[in-house]
C-alpha cells in the first residue's frame, strides 16, 4: 500500500516558529552553584507522588539533572543542528533571588543567563522565557505561603523588572506563569503553598489565584513600559473536556470543568472576572480582597497573546461511574475511544485542532503552542552512526498532532509556532523521573541517577529537522485528517 502524500493545503505560515520547551528545574541542575537558593522543586524528590521533604535528598534527580548549566553551549549547538527557531527555557527565580524576597539580584546567576543568551544569538535562535516555571522560591513558601501572600506580588514585579531591565532587549518573547490553571490541583508545585491540599481552604487558595493574576499583569505593564516591542503571553494547560454521554447532565459537567480553566485566560484577555467565576465564588461562599488597583491593573495590561500546553482531552459525567483518567493532572475521566501512554495520559491529536480553534474563538489573540510531545520509555540501541533510539512511536504522535495544527491554521486561527517540550530529555515535573523521556535528544542518565549524560540524537532528531527545513510539508495526514479536513 502506498503512503499517503502530504497534503498540500496544509501549509504552515511564513516565520512560523518551531522549536522546543524545557523549564530550568528540569535541566540546569547546579542546585546550589553560584549563589542560588533553594526552589520548591528542590525538595520534591518524587515530584507530585510525595509529600515534599525538609531539606534537598540525594536522590532527587532535579539537583542535577541533565546539567545543563554546565553543558548549555553543547546542547543549543545540537537544536541549532535541528534547525530551531525558538527555544523556550525557563528563568530559576531562586538563582536571581535566592529568598525571593531580597532587594538586590545575585549576580552570578543573571550572568548565567547572558552566557545562555549569547550562545542562542550565536546560532540564530529566538528565546521565549518564562518568568515562572514552578520554581517558587522555598523560602517564600516556607514563610510567606508562597501566592496566598499579597506581599509576593511585590516580590515577583521586582524579579520581572530585573529580568525585562537585563534582558528586554534580546528577549522579544516572554510568559509569566506556566500552567498557571494547575494551582488548582498542585497547589505547592504551581503556587508555592505549603499549606497541604487536604488542609488549604477554597478562600485561601483562589485569593493565592487572584494573587498570581495580579502579578501578571504588573509584569505586562513593567514590560511595555521598559520595552513596547516585548510581547507578553500567559500560559493554560490546555484539556479539552467531553461529555461522556450525550446527556444535557454530562454536557453541563463538561462545560463547568472546562470554565475553570477558561478563567485564567478570561482574566488575562478580557481583564476582568466573568460572571460564571463570579457565581462559583458567590455559591462557594468566598470573598477575594480586590483592590481598585488590581482592577485597573488587570483592565488595563492584557496580554499579547495565549500559549498553551497540550497533552490530553478528557471525559466528564454528572450520571454515571467511570474510572479517571490515570495521570491526568487536571481530573476527568478516561474517554473510552482513546489510546493512552505509558503514563496513563489519553491520545487526542484531533483535541488540540478543537482548543486552538476554541480558544481563537473566544479570545481572538495569537496563540503558540509552548508544551505538547510524548514521554515513552526509550531504549538506546546501537545505530549505524552510533548509539541511537527507534522512536517511530514518537514520531507518529508528533506527525498526528502537527497535522491537527496545520488544520487549525486552515481553519484561520493565529498559531505563532509550535515549541515541542523536553525537546532535550529532561527529568519529569510530575514524576521526578528520567525514564518518562519526551526529547529528540536521549540523555543517559536512569532513575537511579546513573549514566554518564552523554547525548545522543534519536530517530526523531533527524525526523523533526526535515519538518522545519520543510516548514511543515513533510508531515503526513492520515486518511482520518483528510476526512476531517
Amino acid at each position: 500500500m502506498t503512503a499517503p502524500s502530504p497534503d498540500p493545503d496544509l501549509r504552515f505560515p511564513s516565520g512560523f516558529l518551531w522549536g522546543g520547551a524545557t523549564a530550568a528545574n528540569q535541566i540546569e541542575g547546579a542546585y546550589n552553584e553560584d549563589g542560588k537558593g533553594l526552589s520548591v522543586q528542590d525538595v520534591m524528590p518524587r515530584g507530585i507522588l510525595t509529600p515534599p521533604t525538609q531539606v534537598p535528598t540525594p536522590d532527587n534527580l532535579k539537583l542535577e539533572a541533565i546539567d545543563f548549566y554546565h553543558r548549555y553551549a553543547e546542547d543549543i549547538a545540537l537544536l541549532a543542528e535541528m534547525g530551531f527557531k525558538v527555544f523556550r527555557f525557563s528563568i530559576a527565580w531562586s538563582r536571581i533571588f535566592p529568598l525571593g524576597d531580597e532587594t538586590e539580584p545575585n549576580e552570578e546567576g543573571l550572568a548565567f543567563y547572558d552566557r545562555v543568551l549569547d550562545e542562542l544569538e550565536k546560532h540564530g535562535i529566538e528565546p521565549l522565557v518564562t518568568i515562572s516555571h514552578y520554581e517558587t522560591p522555598l523560602h517564600l513558601a516556607r514563610t510567606y505561603d508562597g501566592w496566598t501572600d499579597r506581599r509576593l506580588i511585590g516580590f515577583f514585579e521586582r524579579y520581572a523588572r530585573t529580568l525585562f531591565e537585563r534582558y528586554g532587549e534580546r528577549v522579544r518573547y516572554w510568559l509569566t506563569f506556566n500552567e498557571i490553571n494547575s494551582v488548582f490541583h498542585e497547589p505547592f508545585l504551581s503556587g508555592g503553598i505549603a499549606t497541604p491540599k487536604d488542609r488549604l481552604s477554597e478562600q485561601d487558595l483562589y485569593q493565592a489565584i487572584h494573587h498570581e493574576l495580579v502579578a501578571s499583569a504588573a509584569s505586562t505593564r513593567i514590560a511595555h513600559e521598559i520595552n513596547p516591542d516585548i510581547r507578553i503571553g500567559c500560559m493554560i494547560l490546555a484539556v479539552p473536556t467531553y461529555p461522556l454521554a450525550p446527556d444535557p447532565r454530562d454536557v453541563w459537567a463538561a462545560k463547568q470543568a472546562e470554565r475553570a480553566n477558561y478563567a485564567f485566560g478570561d482574566l488575562h484577555v478580557r481583564g476582568e472576572y466573568p460572571g460564571y467565576l463570579l457565581r462559583t465564588l458567590r455559591d462557594k461562599g468566598i470573598e477575594l480582597e480586590i483592590t481598585e488597583a488590581d482592577r485597573a491593573l488587570l483592565r488595563e495590561h492584557t496580554v499579547d497573546f495565549v500559549s498553551l500546553s497540550y497533552y490530553m482531552s478528557v471525559c466528564e459525567t454528572a450520571t454515571q461511574e467511570a474510572p479517571a483518567g490515570r495521570g491526568n493532572l487536571m481530573g476527568g475521566v478516561a474517554n473510552p475511544t482513546l489510546e493512552a501512554s505509558d503514563w496513563g495520559w489519553q491520545i487526542d491529536p484531533a483535541g488540540l485542532r478543537t482548543i486552538l480553534n476554541d480558544y481563537w474563538d473566544r479570545w481572538g489573540k495569537p496563540l503558540f503552542i509552548v508544551e505538547n510531545g510524548l514521554g515513552a520509555r526509550d531504549v538506546l540501541v546501537d545505530g549505524p552512526d552510533g548509539p541511537t533510539v527507534e522512536d517511530d512511536y514518537r514520531i507518529a504522535y508528533m506527525n498526528d498532532h502537527l497535522v491537527q495544527v496545520a488544520q487549525a491554521i486552515a481553519d484561520g486561527v493565529e498559531v505563532l509556532g509550535y515549541t515541542s517540550w523536553g525537546c532535550i530529555d529532561l527529568v519529569s515535573a510530575s514524576t521526578a523521573q528520567m525514564s518518562k523521556r519526551y526529547g529528540f535528544i536521549y540523555v543517559d542518565r536512569d532513575d537511579d541517577g546513573n549514566g554518564t549524560l552523554a547525548r545522543y540524537r534519536k530517530k526523531s532528531f533527524g525526523w523533526y529537522r526535515d519538518v522545519i527545513a520543510s516548514n511543515g510539508a513533510c508531515l503526513i495526514p492520515s486518511p482520518q485528517d483528510a476526512a476531517q479536513g
